[in-house]
């Protein structure tokens, strides 16, 4: 391998590394989910191409603002799975990246009806101030990840449907406390840091076993959620279904 090729093949890794890109396959996956949920069946890939666009930017753009407010705070944490920290992507470069694909998310999901449209500029703003203000509030910060990991599922089934299914909604709300147990979990790892930064985190609030004891809620919650679309019939078409 060159060095021009070397180069090319780094640059790419840092890239993909800012915008979280392994994250944006997942949001497909969700909207995908949803859609196919919506619209019983797997749907046109003209559909869900503007969508799979929008959830891909947004997400990539504020990922990269998100490093870009992060800076120093991951130098001194020693992240060298930052691009950022090792040098081999420059601050602008992530300023740049969001102010290209933000917009360029909000133009996709209008391409794809005026719902996704206001939800991916109801995001757009939420995931901005959160990577400007709000990370630091941990609390919110667990339930604006535990949201925005939700959400996908709605979008899906937004583009291809002007009714959504109620276990839609059943399901993003799984994923939603799904969601929350694992960022305060997190939080229970990150517990000494957050002491260091004088951040407010549920453990702060509530001990290492406390946090602990509600994440375990919150997953079992989860857990017995997800079995009553089964055993009640909340959509026909899962009721006593072993597929599902």
């Amino acid at each position: 391998m060159n060095n021009c090729t070397f180069s090319t093949v780094k640059k790419a890794r840092a890239l993909w590394q800012l915008m979280r890109l392994e994250h944006g396959l997942m949001l497909i996956i969700a909207i995908l989910i949803g859609a196919m949920i919506a619209g019983k069946g797997i749907p046109s890939p003209e559909k869900l191409l503007f969508a799979f666009l929008a959830a891909l930017f947004l997400e990539a753009a504020t990922f990269a603002l998100n490093d870009y407010f992060d800076l120093e705070v991951d130098k001194k944490n020693r992240r060298m799975d930052r691009p950022l920290v090792r040098g081999d992507l420059q601050p602008a470069t992530a300023v740049l990246i969001y102010f290209v694909l933000l917009p360029a998310g909000i133009a996709a999901s209008l391409m794809v009806n005026m719902t996704c449209f206001a939800i991916a500029v109801v995001n757009a703003v939420v995931a901005t101030l959160y990577d400007v203000k709000f990370k630091e509030i941990k609390v919110i910060s667990n339930f604006y990840i535990a949201f925005a990991m939700a959400i996908p599922f709605v979008f899906g089934a937004t583009a291809v449907s002007t009714a959504i299914p109620s276990i839609i909604y059943f399901i993003a709300f799984i994923a939603f406390l799904s969601g929350v147990a694992r960022e305060i979990m997190k939080d229970v790892q990150d517990m000494e840091g957050d002491v260091a930064r004088k951040t407010r985190s549920f453990p702060m609030y509530l001990g290492r076993r406390g946090a602990n004891t509600v994440a375990a809620i919150f997953y079992i919650v989860a857990v017995t959620l997800s079995f009553v679309p089964f055993a009640i019939s909340i959509d026909a078409a899962y009721h006593f279904d072993p597929v599902y």
